[in-house]
């Protein structure tokens, strides 16, 4: 693995030019980031300017890593430790998967912070991101969730109208439940509140994909 083909073929990466033990937050946000999105790679012994200068004690280095990541990052993300040597430097890299017990949070200083990839830079987490990391690491979805509203009191008449339109058959009552638009105890999931007639989600928008067969 060439350190030239890393920087230059993917984004999902940061660099720091050595360990700071004292300051661990400078570069664990980087690996919460990576695993809250889609994994990356942190690259220890690189200057800003992309200057190789490699690391004094790597061996030493990888076992603070390996420990400082196991005490700061709640849960343990996924990662593997590796060397690299070029021009007599030796570097180390940090690959991170994508997790899937998401939220991962860095914890210091008192704090309990989860970190997403906005670009090429690792950003805390917003209330609305971090709640799309608990859903998804619960293995379920905004729309799958149950909303307040009762079937009986909101109308599909555009979603039967098209129904039919596309189908051929009539939409029935017990569609909605199939369709995960509302639940057996007679409330809408919030995809159904969402294409209800008159919704009471505002400021809302969906999209739609049709995969045709």
């Amino acid at each position: 693995m060439e350190i030239k083909n890393i920087i230059g073929e993917t984004t999902e990466y940061d660099k720091k030019l050595k360990l700071e033990v004292k300051k661990p937050k400078s570069w664990c946000k980087s690996i919460s980031a990576f695993a809250n999105t889609l994994g990356g790679f942190l690259i220890f012994g690189i200057s800003d300017d992309n200057q190789i200068v490699g690391l004094e004690t790597p061996d030493k280095d990888a076992e603070l890593i390996s420990e400082i990541i196991k005490t700061r990052l709640n849960p343990i993300p996924e990662f593997k430790i590796s060397f690299h040597t070029e021009d007599g430097n030796v570097l180390l890299i940090v690959q991170v998967s994508k997790g899937e017990e998401t939220p991962y949070y860095y914890s210091g200083d008192g704090l309990l912070e989860a970190y997403v990839r906005i670009g090429n830079e690792s950003v805390k987490a917003s209330p609305i991101e971090l709640k799309r990391l608990v859903l998804r690491g619960r293995n379920t979805t905004f729309d799958s969730q149950n909303s307040m509203y009762k079937v009986e009191d909101y109308a599909f008449s555009k979603l039967r109208e098209r129904y039919k339109k596309w189908t051929g058959n009539s939409f029935d009552e017990k569609d909605l439940v199939s369709f995960g638009l509302a639940t057996e105890q007679g409330y809408l999931t919030n995809a159904g509140a969402l294409i209800a007639d008159e919704s009471p989600i505002f400021y809302s928008r969906v999209f739609c994909t049709r995969w045709n067969g």
